[in-house]
């Protein structure tokens, strides 16, 4: 019970913490930034933070730790196989179409395009997320893919998840830092200068610890290994054959103490962990 009240805490926070960095960062770009169009111009580029927040930050966090949240453990397997994909896939066509208003903005106003380090990493992150929706569905949704390499991937598709969402917190970071020093120069008519540490400096710095406090709750729920998906949960997704001779082991266990074959003894008494670890894909 401790450990699920923890466990509801840092739930409770992420949520709490990745709504207010996506109300913030519409603040942002409705308030200071003059809104959002398709114009070519600024209002266009304010897509660009809007959508990676919301895609690449919130939806692709609770993406990583869908499966251990405790209510969806009642779900079969293969259901949340697709709902983890439609997380991935709505945050992949969110983070296009910021890619467009961005390139479309530069374009318009011959600005070079990729030459921050905010630019490098933030496509970097988004083409390994495609790639990691394309090897994870190709993996583990298609029916015909030998168990050996679920097995064998899938800590590497955990990892590189992982990964890729450090790098989106990391991007998102350096991005609106890289805004700020842009829109907020000295000699500005405007505004004051970033160094002075005007309203909307301040607003975004506080976007930024709130995004970087969300993703180090997805990160603390997602490495927690007694917070993962219990393998009972998982059990019906045992091959077929595996699942009959369970069946009869417990049939047999319980209507007469007959010699059990061998190779149902075996499985009749296989850890837990073990079904479940075969069950994860």
């Amino acid at each position: 019970m401790e450990k699920f009240r923890q466990f509801v805490v840092f739930l409770v926070a992420a949520a709490l913490l990745g709504s207010l960095s996506v109300l913030l960062v519409l603040i942002w770009v409705l308030h200071w930034r003059g809104g959002l169009a398709w114009d070519r111009g600024l209002l266009e580029f304010n897509w660009h933070p809007v959508l990676s927040t919301i895609g690449l930050i919130f939806i692709n966090g609770f993406g990583v730790i869908v499966y251990r949240l405790p209510w969806t453990w009642n779900i079969r397997k293969p259901l949340m196989k697709y709902i983890h994909a439609g997380l991935n896939i709505v945050t992949f066509v969110l983070l296009v179409i910021s890619l467009v208003a961005v390139f479309d903005f530069h374009n318009s106003k011959r600005i070079p395009n990729m030459y921050s380090l905010h630019s490098w990493i933030g496509l970097a992150a988004v083409i390994m997320h495609a790639l990691q929706i394309l090897l994870g569905l190709c993996t583990f949704l298609l029916p015909c893919t030998p168990m050996f390499i679920k097995t064998f991937y899938m800590s590497f598709h955990v990892g590189v998840g992982l990964f890729i969402f450090g790098m989106a917190v990391t991007a998102a970071e350096m991005g609106i830092t890289e805004k700020l020093i842009f829109s907020l120069r000295s000699g500005s008519n405007t505004t004051l200068p970033y160094s002075q540490s005007p309203p909307e400096a301040i607003l975004v710095n506080t976007l930024g610890i709130f995004i970087l406090l969300f993703g180090g709750c997805i990160l603390w729920i997602a490495i927690r290994p007694e917070w993962k998906r219990p393998p009972e949960h998982l059990k019906e997704n045992v091959g077929s054959e595996d699942a009959s001779m369970l069946n009869k082991t417990n049939v047999s266990a319980e209507t007469s103490n007959e010699n059990i074959p061998e190779g149902i003894a075996r499985l009749s008494h296989l850890h837990l962990e073990d079904v479940g670890q075969r069950s994860t894909f």
